[in-house]
């Protein structure tokens, strides 16, 4: 059964190139390291079949001066195939190598022309022609392209040299065009750094855009100016009354200075402060007064007094001064609203709102000096509006802008009470002078250069630890507990009694009855309650009077 391989007699080794095929010389090769090196001989014009007989074909003449000297057959270079594997490129065992096989092109892709013998070596890669139109296939005999001669097909490769183009393999080439020089690498460079040049300029450009919203200039809506004050009762209205009375003290001495502040009493240029205030100053020392305007003139000590921490200076040469109105601390009542008006640590014109915590607070400051001549006694008006170092002296003021009190004292977290507050800062408890108390002293002091303290004429006990104050057993330049004549005497007090009230308000302390007793005038006269022999005894005393200091 025939099953489509060849049924003719198989291809012998022995064949020749047919023909008019031309036979290609091997070159000689000069023989290495001295041995020597047989050429290779073409082989004989006849052909012969693998069985020894003559195949059919023309013979090759031979040269004339070869004609009479014989020539001996090559011997093949390799055993016969068995399998009758027929060679590649020209038949014989003298074919030279075939080229080299490239993959087969997909179609339609334009392949290069052949290569033609030394000439293509010499010119190089040759460029692809245009692909050629279509012909049709029914194509008239007088319009058919006539046929291209073909260059030999037997060309020398040399796989070394990197020069000479290979038969059948396309030049290298990338993408068609030519290597790239210099200068097209100088423009790609160019081209990358335009694009990240670009890609900074972008950046900078979105992120203007987004924190700015656009290129457009930002504009955001305000509220229009307003020609209206505020209500007098307001916090504003009442620091723009306040303001221009009040000023800001700087004090100097021999030893130390301070800074305080004071209000407008009269149109004289008195002007109403803390004796803890001018203290630093003494008797030879400066006082500087600015006004809330910026305005500064000096001030001279009109009067003090320790006993209250009220002092009374005065501006001369100054016009235009208002004075600031005094209001009634007996109206004051808890949970009114106040405004504090200072210049804590030297920051003037500031304030600061709150409202009444308290009244009739009994507190004691000073006793720097030892012999408790400095101690202040002040039945105060307590507030929780902030106060600090720098505002004693200022006004407290109502809603009426009306001062109702004198800021004197704060209680610090770190060093307790102290009419000069201590450097911690407020924490919402300070003090204020009550004005009624602060208008007779500053009436005393312009009039007469002194305050007058109401007194009862007797001498307590400060070492006592109960409840009450505790009339002592002697004074303490040895004479009587309960002066001679005195208030306290007329009205039947004597040494050892136990006073625990004061127009029925208790007391708890030897502290608290001086300043229950100082917040009157002298000649007032004041209900005492107190206790002698276990029995509760009522009393009444006329208030004597006694020059401070």
């Amino acid at each position: 059964m025939d099953d489509g391989k060849p049924t003719g007699p198989k291809a012998t080794w022995w064949s020749r190139p047919p023909a008019g095929r031309a036979i290609p010389q091997e070159p000689e090769v000069p023989p290495a390291h001295g041995g020597e090196v047989t050429a290779q001989l073409p082989p004989v014009a006849d052909e012969v079949s693998g069985s020894g007989e003559h195949a059919p074909g023309p013979a090759l003449a031979a040269p004339a001066d070869q004609a009479s000297v014989p020539q001996e057959r090559p011997q093949p270079l390799h055993e016969p195939d068995e399998y009758s594997t027929p060679p590649y490129g020209g038949p014989g065992p003298w074919a030279p190598a075939p080229p080299v096989q490239l993959p087969t092109p997909a179609h339609g892709t334009p392949l290069p022309p052949p290569y033609a013998g030394q000439q293509a070596r010499q010119q190089g890669p040759q460029s692809y022609p245009p692909p050629q139109p279509h012909q049709p296939q029914h194509q008239q005999p007088h319009q058919q392209q006539p046929p291209q001669p073909q260059p030999s097909q037997w060309v020398q490769y040399d796989p070394w040299n990197t020069a000479a183009p290979v038969p059948g393999q396309q030049p290298l080439t990338y993408h068609g065009e030519p290597r790239p020089t210099k200068r097209r690498r100088a423009g790609v460079a160019g081209a990358v750094l335009l694009a990240f040049a670009g890609c900074v300029l972008g950046g900078a450009v979105g992120a203007y855009i987004e924190r700015n919203d656009g290129f457009t200039s930002v504009e955001l809506p305000q509220a229009d100016r307003e020609s209206g004050g505020r209500a007098p009762d307001s916090v504003a209205g009442i620091a723009a009354s306040a303001l221009p009375s009040v000023v800001t003290l700087h004090v100097s001495g021999s030893d130390e200075q301070g800074t305080g502040t004071g209000f407008v009493l009269d149109r004289q240029g008195h002007i109403l402060t803390n004796n803890h205030v001018v203290q630093p100053a003494g008797s030879s020392g400066e006082i500087s007064v600015t006004f809330s305007g910026g305005q500064t003139a000096k001030a001279e000590l009109v009067g003090k007094d320790s006993g209250y921490d009220l002092a009374v200076v005065k501006v001369t040469g100054v016009s235009g001064l208002k004075p600031l109105p005094l209001g009634n601390s007996d109206n004051v009542r808890v949970g009114d609203p106040v405004v504090a008006i200072g210049a804590p640590f030297d920051l003037s014109n500031t304030v600061t709102s709150g409202i009444i915590s308290a009244k009739e607070r009994p507190i004691t400051a000073g006793g720097e000096s030892g012999d408790g001549s400095d101690v202040s006694y002040v039945d105060a008006l307590q507030t929780d509006a902030p106060i600090n170092p720098g505002n004693s002296g200022g006004p407290l003021v109502d809603t009426r802008a009306r001062v109702i009190g004198i800021n004197s004292a704060i209680r610090a977290a770190d060093s307790g009470a102290g009419l000069d507050g201590g450097q911690s800062g407020s924490i919402g408890l300070g003090f204020a002078i009550p004005i009624n108390q602060g208008k007779r002293v500053a009436e005393e002091l312009i009039n007469t250069g002194k305050a007058t303290h109401p007194v009862i004429g007797v001498s307590l006990d400060m070492e006592y630890a109960g409840d009450g104050a505790r009339v002592g057993t002697k004074a303490a330049d040895g004479g009587p507990a309960v002066t001679p004549g005195g208030p306290g005497a007329k009205a039947g007090i004597q040494a050892g009694d136990v006073i625990t009230a004061v127009d029925g308000r208790r007391v708890h302390s030897g502290e608290e009855l001086i300043v229950k007793i100082r917040a009157h005038r002298p000649g007032d006269r004041l209900e005492l309650t107190l206790l002698r022999g276990g029995r509760e005894r009522t009393l009444t005393v006329a208030l004597g009077s006694a020059d401070g200091t």
